[in-house]
């Protein structure tokens, strides 16, 4: 009996110089993959040497009892079979039964029969919970437990069945089967423990770095979309330096210090040119540049007396991946990075990179837009002039005052065509700038246009894209109504249906044709405004019954002032 608790203590110890390797193992890279059911061909490989080489080192490990080895080697089969499935176990037992074979002895063939069975009832057991959707028992410490517990057993019994003469094989199970049970059952256990300790870590790990990154990218949303400035660049260094807690945050463009916050901000003043070489260095090979002041040594370009000790210095990339900038944060010597930076270090930079090029395709979009509304102007000033003049000098002789209001018609039109405050009006806007005109085209054809306007006061406040409805009407005027002998109407009407504004702008001609020569350039340009602000539910839309009538339907969101998403 005390022979038997001394070969539990031995054991046991040689357990502990086991689960001390796994465990600093477990701090490599290595163990990644091990830390999750292996499903994939390249993880399975790694779980097959990895736990082949743990069951060699349990048997490296053992203690000679007569002539066999009292081990540890089954906590290797058994967690390569339970991790990697049937094939990967009935390898490593295979493997590790080999290597215990080549070492000779009377229980040589039992024990590689029986380590290939540990191996394959690990993998089973796999097979089952998995089959079952219980694939977290697999990393249940007792569960391990049970499965190492029941592998002895097995191997107890293979001794029994296959080595002779009998009465050795039932000596030596009666010296090792207690200590072997106890030893790799808790083993087993323990190094799953270690397994899941390395998850739990990572998931932390995982866990913190998402929410640290989620807090900036709220924090940070939409920033430097409104222009990569000093302003705007200040804005966002304070925020990653409030966030990450580093010793100090700068942001460049391509020639100068835009923003710094923290450890030296008496000496890194924004406005002032890039000196660091390692910025430099970072736009000119658009690479990260790492500066630990130990392998890549680092000291400050301005001040000899900086606190700051190291740097990471991160490209910020425009269209083409072209450097457009940086960040940089900076350590002070009393601290060195937490890996959780570095990582988020690059992730920050492509968010603000986004950002910066979406805020440029947003200015380009602006641009375009009023290069549009220019486009519309430019189609309409020219000949509406020339026939408003004409107008005039003809009323002028025979009816002075209401020349007068024509002169207060026209200056109302200019005055809107020119002065918008912004890319949008209301319709009741709209509708003031289309009436000066339409006045205007009254006296110019002297009672033969008739104009109604009919429009609901909860109407009147939607907004809509500015200078949508002025090319409608003139296309009405210009291509419908001026070319009848009889007289013409225009009529514009609104409602809101379905949490959409429906302007409708019908005249009596029916004339609509569209010829695609660009006789629609100005009605085209609403539409693609309207689509372009709104999305494809809205735009414009023409109905045309021949010689009755053209009907003319702009279609936004019912949306009034301030509320979104005008």
């Amino acid at each position: 009996m005390l022979a038997e608790f001394s070969l539990i203590l031995s054991l046991l110890q040689q357990m502990c110089v086991y689960l001390v390797i796994a465990y600093l193992l477990s701090k490599t890279p290595l163990f990644i993959p091990l830390t999750q059911i292996t499903l994939q061909l390249p993880h399975k490989l790694v779980c097959y040497l990895v736990f082949s080489m743990f069951c060699i080192m349990g048997t490296y490990f053992g203690l000679h009892i007569e002539d066999s080895i009292a081990n540890t080697r089954a906590i290797g089969a058994v967690l390569g079979g339970m991790l990697g499935g049937p094939a990967v176990g009935l390898a490593v037992g295979f493997t590790g039964g080999l290597h215990r074979y080549s070492l000779g002895g009377i229980t040589a063939g039992a024990c590689m029969v029986s380590t290939m069975v540990e191996g394959l009832l690990g993998g089973l057991v796999h097979l089952y919970l998995v089959r079952k959707g219980l694939r977290a028992r697999l990393f249940d410490p007792l569960v391990v437990a049970l499965v190492a517990f029941i592998a002895e057993v097995c191997q107890m019994l293979i001794l029994l069945a296959l080595v002779r003469p009998y009465h050795a094989a039932e000596h030596l199970v009666e010296s090792i089967a207690l200590p072997m049970l106890i030893a790799n059952t808790l083993g087993a256990a323990m190094f799953m423990r270690i397994l899941l300790d390395r998850r739990v870590l990572a998931e932390k790990y995982s866990t913190t770095f998402s929410s640290k990154a989620l807090q900036i990218a709220a924090r940070a949303e939409g920033v430097l979309r409104q222009g990569f400035n000093r302003e705007n660049s200040m804005t966002v260094a304070r925020i990653l330096y409030e966030e990450l807690g580093v010793g100090a945050v700068a942001i460049t463009d391509r020639e100068h210090l835009l923003a710094f916050i923290g450890i030296g901000d008496d000496h890194h003043l924004p406005g002032t040119p890039i000196t660091s070489p390692h910025t430099h260095r970072a736009i000119d090979t658009n690479q990260v540049v790492y500066a630990d002041g130990n392998e890549v040594p680092y000291r400050c370009s301005i001040s000899p007396s900086c606190k700051l000790a190291s740097s990471l210095v991160i490209p910020l990339r425009g269209e083409d991946e072209r450097v457009i900038g940086t960040i940089k944060l900076y350590e002070p010597r009393n601290k060195l990075f937490s890996h959780i930076n570095l990582m988020l270090g690059e992730g920050i930079a492509r968010l603000l990179s986004s950002q910066i090029l979406q805020g440029r395709y947003d200015q380009q979009k602006q641009l375009l837009a009023q290069t549009e509304i220019k486009l519309l102007h430019a189609q309409v000033n020219p000949h509406f002039l020339f026939n408003a003049l004409n107008t005039l000098s003809a009323v002028i002789r025979r009816d002075p005052g209401h020349a007068r209001q024509l002169v207060q018609y026209l200056s109302t039109f200019f005055r809107k065509n020119l002065k918008r405050p912004s890319e949008v009006a209301t319709l009741e806007d709209e509708i003031e700038h289309v009436s000066a005109y339409l006045h205007i085209e009254e006296a110019r054809f002297a009672g033969r246009l008739r104009v109604d306007i009919d429009l609901p006061e909860a109407a009147r406040q939607v907004q809509l894209p500015a200078f949508s409805l002025q090319p409608i009407v003139e296309n009405a005027i210009k291509h419908g109504t001026s070319q009848l002998l009889e007289p013409g109407r225009i009529s514009i009407g609104a409602a809101c249906i379905d949490g959409a504004l429906h302007v409708t702008v019908e005249d009596n001609a029916g004339l609509y044709a569209p010829t695609g020569r660009g006789d629609g350039l100005g009605m085209s340009l609403v539409d693609k405004r309207i689509r372009a602000r709104y999305g494809a539910d809205y735009g414009v839309t023409v109905e045309c019954r021949p010689d009755e009538r053209t009907r003319v339907i702009l279609r936004v969101p019912c949306c009034k002032h301030g509320e979104q998403p005008c």
